[in-house]
């Protein structure tokens, strides 16, 4: 690859790649009993890693025995704030949780402030965890902690930057779950999920996506071992 790109390409790995602090390293295989934690980056703004991140959790909140889930997030105010009882028992559960910032949306507990490290040893024991890590840099303490990694694309994404990303996530140990967004065709190693203003709006209130999207990210649930 030359030019442009290809001077941007050899040079990713050295910017997507977040050194993880020491002493965060968690089981890739949580015991049954502990909740799930999961670490949603993007390749880029704009790709919509959190709509997936928030209708992913709302999918683990729905196959939650307590019926809530946690997104650790930097924007808390998107959203309409109405919320189920077990999102505002969960919420205050959080709120204990050192500098965490808590609100109730939809099946979900949005939290701002807290060192994810630190909120996810806490909500192991309470509500599924769902890491919306962003699109500045991949690694780091969200993927050292969490049970499984997906990385999210746009549909202008370019592939090569995948597979970048997948190497610079091999590096520290984990194998990522690659997504393309607002899309209908993909690598055969890249999973779909098809382009739905109502899904997204849905998922963005904390609630489950409806329809093909719906189905694409309850299989997104699966492939993370988080099987109904």
């Amino acid at each position: 690859m030359s030019g442009r790109f290809g001077a941007a390409f050899e040079s990713a790995g050295a910017w997507l790649l977040e050194p993880a602090q020491p002493g965060r390293q968690a089981e890739l295989d949580a015991p049954a009993s502990l909740r799930p934690v999961v670490a949603v980056f993007g390749l880029a703004p704009g790709c919509g890693a959190t709509v997936v991140a928030r209708a992913l959790a709302a999918e683990l909140a729905r196959r939650d025995r307590d019926g809530a889930a946690a997104v650790h997030c930097e924007s808390r105010l998107a959203g309409v704030p109405l919320a189920t009882a077990a999102a505002h028992r969960l919420s205050r559960e959080l709120a204990e949780v050192r500098a965490a910032e808590t609100r109730a949306v939809g099946r979900l507990c949005l939290v701002g402030g807290a060192e994810c490290g630190a909120l996810a040893d806490a909500a192991r024991h309470v509500a599924p965890l769902v890491l919306d890590a962003g699109a500045t840099a991949l690694g780091g303490v969200a993927a050292a902690v969490a049970d499984r990694v997906v990385v999210v694309g746009g549909p202008a994404t370019e592939p090569a930057l995948e597979s970048v990303a997948v190497d610079c996530l091999e590096r520290v140990g984990r194998d990522p779950l690659m997504v393309r967004n607002r899309t209908i065709a993909a690598a055969d190693t890249t999973h779909v999920l098809p382009d739905s203003r109502m899904g997204a709006q849905l998922a963005l209130g904390g609630r489950e996506a409806r329809g093909e999207l719906g189905r694409a990210v309850a299989r997104i649930a699966d492939l993370c071992g988080l099987e109904q």
